[in-house]
């Protein structure tokens, strides 16, 4: 008997614990929830703490609270200049009406089936109103807030609210890539052709400055040596002449030394006959005077 009562008693025990574990649950700050009574929405919970349900009647749905990252997959989009781009974007998004989420798509993978549309309707409507260069540059940024507006726009039917929308990718078609690359080709070629062009013509005038301002400095160098080797010989006539003035006999000695330097100089050179003449006029007598010509 006493073991009857024992089992009986863990046995109310476990019923409770598990009624207990069936009626009350739990929710995060990052989660809320759905509850449903045979299917049919009765309440939904946002803020975290301890709850009741009715046991085996009640269902509780657990939705996420925080932002939900979808990676679109990539797809052609015309632009207003009938440019082809494949465009490969992505998109943040959070549940804002759990009811209407839970009854538009039911589940997380429910809703990503729906959003390409959504993203993609978004896109084609912004990039289709613009060319592709105003894509390509910075103002990208704008177009990007504006799709993000008009794709949280369409996903409010869905209980949801797209918080941003970017573009991790934009190509164009490879055939268009291979035109324009062979168009940019050309167009550097040009570039580079006319770069060429300037700098031949910049260089052929740098020369030609510079022919001309050697050509002038050396014409002035020219002129300022023949000047100063004016000014040379006449300031070394001018000496001459004062030296000759002082004392010719010694000038006519040293005059007539100089020629015989110059005259007899080389090694080679070879006189054969008597020392006759002015010329030799100081080699038997340092005064040069005739008579010791004669002797």
């Amino acid at each position: 008997m006493r073991n009857t009562g024992v089992i009986v008693i863990l046995a109310v025990i476990a019923s409770i614990f598990f009624v207990g574990s069936a009626a009350f649950f739990t929710v995060t700050e990052t989660e809320q929830v759905l509850v449903r009574r045979f299917g049919e929405p009765k309440r939904v919970i946002t803020e975290p703490g301890l709850n009741f349900k009715v046991p085996f009647i009640d269902t509780a749905t657990y939705f996420e609270k925080r932002l939900l990252n979808f990676d679109g997959a990539a797809q052609e989009i015309p632009t207003v200049d009938q440019k082809q781009l494949i465009v490969d974007s992505y998109a943040r998004y959070r549940i804002i009406d759990t009811l209407k989420f839970f009854q538009s798509v039911g589940t997380v993978a429910g809703m990503e089936a729906r959003l390409p549309n959504v993203i993609n309707s978004a896109l084609r409507q912004v990039l289709g109103d613009v060319p592709l260069s105003r894509v390509l540059t910075e103002e990208r940024l704008a177009l990007m807030q504006k799709s993000t507006q008009i794709a949280s726009q369409n996903a409010t039917e869905f209980g949801i609210e797209v918080v941003d929308v970017r573009l991790k990718r934009v190509d164009l078609p490879e055939e268009n890539s291979q035109a324009v690359f062979r168009r940019m080709q050309t167009q550097r070629e040009q570039e580079a052709r006319k770069f060429r062009a300037e700098g031949d013509k910049e260089s052929r005038t740098i020369r030609a400055d510079a022919d001309k301002q050697q050509r002038v400095i050396l014409a002035e160098a020219r002129k300022t040596a023949e000047i100063m080797r004016g000014e040379g010989d006449a300031e070394a006539q001018a000496i001459y002449n004062e030296a000759y003035t002082r004392d010719q006999d010694f000038f006519d000695f040293w005059r007539s030394m100089q020629a015989m330097e110059r005259g007899l100089g080389s090694e080679s050179t070879t006189y054969v006959g008597p020392p006759a003449g002015d010329f030799f006029r100081y080699f038997n007598n340092e005064t040069g005077d005739e008579q010791s010509l004669s002797n």
